[in-house]
């Protein structure tokens, strides 16, 4: 496991999916359970490359879904990682459709999510470092800080 710590470009992932009929509700969107799992699939990603070990999900909360997405649009899931704490870690996630035609895009769902490392032994094992960056990882970093607050006080 590295816990030097590690940049947020390190883990980031980006991922693309395309929307099959399958894949939609009776008005021909994107099922909502659809993207969440793909969401958590990025997020997986992005945590486990970070932590350089197994991570779960533990929460997931502020999921805004801003617009629908089509059938037959590409769905580009972003994320990276805001700031890691004990043993959790604060991962951040965008989502653009995209027509695949006019490769116009729009953004139509953010969420964050909360992963732990995991040990050989399925017990919570400390979290690799978030080093910050840029002015807007910095910035990034500090809210996480602020959102673990008022997930901790909901509790």
């Amino acid at each position: 496991m590295i816990m030097e710590g590690r940049p947020p470009r390190l883990s980031r992932c980006t991922m693309t999916e395309l929307v099959f009929p399958n894949d939609t509700n009776g008005l021909g969107n994107l099922m909502g359970g659809k993207l969440l799992y793909w969401m958590d699939i990025c997020a997986a990603i992005v945590s486990q490359r970070h932590a350089g070990q197994v991570c779960v999900t533990a929460s997931v909360d502020s999921v805004e879904f801003k617009s629908p997405i089509r059938q037959n649009e590409v769905v580009i899931v972003e994320g990276w990682a805001n700031r890691a704490f004990r043993t959790s870690m604060e991962i951040e996630l965008v989502v653009h459709a995209e027509n695949a035609v006019t490769h116009q895009r729009r953004l139509c769902n953010t969420a964050f999510y909360t992963f732990v490392a995991i040990d050989d032994s399925g017990r919570p094992s400390p979290m690799v470092p978030v080093l910050p960056e840029t002015p807007d990882e910095h910035s990034r970093y500090a809210a996480a800080a602020e959102r673990r607050a008022q997930r901790l006080a909901r509790r």
